[in-house]
């Protein structure tokens, strides 16, 4: 399994000090977060898409993964979400498979509608047609990276005729792509209809729906001949702070969950912890935590954090990422590996993705794989 952390990049106040970032440093601070996730031997870091305060996140993240790309050697650089239903797929198509290219193949992405329902109408769409957009958009997505003259006609962008976006991905094998959603059952469809992975940032949900949406994607996987429902590519997410006592953890953590602009003045501390993947605690609280995910999750691949939201300071985010690297995911992997069934498939990486090529197993969307004979 794959561990790492995603920034969605809010400049929000510390509520302990009432300090707000410059834009400056808490761009400066992705690169610190993220060249600190290597260090510590995290395997993902993970941007999200952004186009208005009060976040700093990248409008076009791969101008930040390209950055990453040359600070860092091995770890994965991928989005926690790239609006795929406000960008035009050409410019998708064009701008991942060039920080590919720069990053050896260390690029893959999420694809997902975002939760900022403004930027619609800042992009000339219409949030009514948000599940229609997605799925035509990626429709498009897929075969620039896969065709080299492509002929489109759609109902939300002007048609292409032989056109070829370049530049191509390296060695031709596309960024892998995963379908994000917390709730649509359409993008659940998506990703299995492709045979693609689906992430479920489940960090505001309850396990109970959370389960049935994987379970969803896991019956329509199986259902388009990719392999079994266990051989399904899944991720989640899920926030963590840590301190030696929960105690501690928990006094710290308070006043920056209470005034988080995403869940502040809304369900206690406790109860938001007790319904959602949120852990507060120790380092063997986060362990006992994230193993129990897997009871509703089944045997899934990619597991990313949100550490660095809510105002907490660089020194403290940094923190964590050491906790998380020198306590939690050595304890994780030995644990997740000792459990897993024997062919529960990793992580799709590059490399994997080339050598299913040379073997003649890339999926065909809406069934089966392309097996060689």
């Amino acid at each position: 399994m794959q561990f790492g952390v995603f920034s969605i990049g809010d400049m929000t106040p510390d509520p302990t000090t009432g300090r707000v970032p410059s834009e400056h440093e808490r761009i400066q601070s992705m690169v610190a977060i993220a060249k600190r996730a290597e260090e510590v031997g995290l395997d993902v870091f993970a941007v999200g898409q952004h186009h208005n305060p009060p976040f700093v996140a990248p409008a076009n993240p791969p101008i930040l993964m390209a950055y990453l790309a040359a600070q860092t050697t091995r770890i994965q650089l991928s989005t926690a979400t790239t609006l795929i239903t406000t960008t035009d797929p050409v410019r998708i198509a064009e701008d991942y498979a060039f920080a590919q290219h720069l990053a050896q193949g260390r690029v893959d992405l999420t694809l997902g509608r975002g939760n900022t329902g403004p930027v619609y109408p800042w992009f000339g769409k219409d949030i009514r047609s948000g599940i229609p957009l997605a799925v035509e958009n990626y429709a498009l997505l897929h075969r620039l990276w896969r065709e080299t003259e492509v002929d489109f006609s759609g109902r939300f962008r002007t048609p292409l005729q032989g056109f070829t976006s370049t530049p191509r991905p390296l060695q031709d094998i596309p960024p892998f792509v995963w379908h994000g959603s917390i709730r649509s059952p359409e993008i659940a469809e998506q990703a299995a209809y492709y045979g693609d992975g689906f992430f479920h940032n489940n960090i505001f949900w309850n396990k109970e729906h959370t389960g049935r949406m994987i379970d969803l994607y896991r019956s329509r996987y199986a259902h388009y001949g990719h392999g079994t429902q266990e051989q399904a590519i899944v991720g989640l997410g899920g926030q963590v702070f840590m301190r030696r006592t929960s105690q501690d953890a928990i006094r710290e953590f308070r006043p920056y969950f209470d005034r988080a602009p995403v869940y502040g003045g809304g369900p206690s501390l406790e109860d938001f912890s007790a319904q959602t993947p949120l852990t507060v605690g120790t380092p063997e609280q986060v362990i006992e935590r994230t193993l129990s995910f897997r009871e509703y999750a089944g045997d899934y691949q990619r597991q990313l954090f949100l550490i660095d939201h809510a105002g907490l300071p660089l020194k403290t985010v940094l923190e964590q990422i050491d906790l998380l690297g020198e306590e939690v995911v050595p304890v994780l992997r030995k644990e997740v590996a000792a459990r897993a069934p024997q062919g529960t498939p990793q992580a799709p990486t590059h490399a994997s993705l080339l050598r299913r090529r040379e073997e003649g197993r890339d999926p065909v969307p809406g069934g089966g794989t392309a097996a060689v004979a």
